[in-house]
């Protein structure tokens, strides 16, 4: 699947991302990168992924 507007990625971040279950990535990315657009952020980071992991309650 193709994420449109897709923010660049952290080597970390996109570790990170690998951790999560693969049922579940595409929905974790989007929310993710929504995160970090509602924070004006032009990457996302572990810092953001693991803040969205402590919100999700993961």
């Amino acid at each position: 699947m193709q994420w449109q507007e897709s923010l660049p990625w952290t080597p970390e971040a996109r570790q990170k991302l690998k951790n999560i279950p693969y049922f579940a990535r595409v929905q974790a990315r989007q929310r993710i990168e929504q995160l970090a657009r509602q924070a004006d952020l032009d990457e996302v980071t572990v810092d953001l992924v693991e803040q969205a992991r402590l919100e999700f309650g993961q």
